[in-house]
């Protein structure tokens, strides 16, 4: 049977619903992986900034702690 044969059957408001109700079904999946990717992403972006930031703090007091600056990098 082809799609057309059965489709054809049916009455037109049920075609409407149908295809509008299998579009939102299928918004609504790729909508829900891309903010699960997004939100992913930006947790990791998130995390290596505050990493950065505290390895920043921590050379920038280390290097004003030491004495003498030959022990400088």
């Amino acid at each position: 049977m082809t799609a057309k044969g059965t489709l054809a059957g049916l009455p037109t408001w049920v075609k409407w619903v149908g295809v509008i109700v299998v579009a939102l079904i299928v918004f609504k999946l790729v909508m829900a992986v891309l903010t699960t990717v997004i939100g992913l992403l930006f947790n990791i972006l998130l995390f290596a900034a505050i990493v950065a930031a505290v390895v920043f703090l921590a050379r920038k007091f280390l290097s004003s702690s030491s004495g003498s600056s030959s022990d400088r990098w």
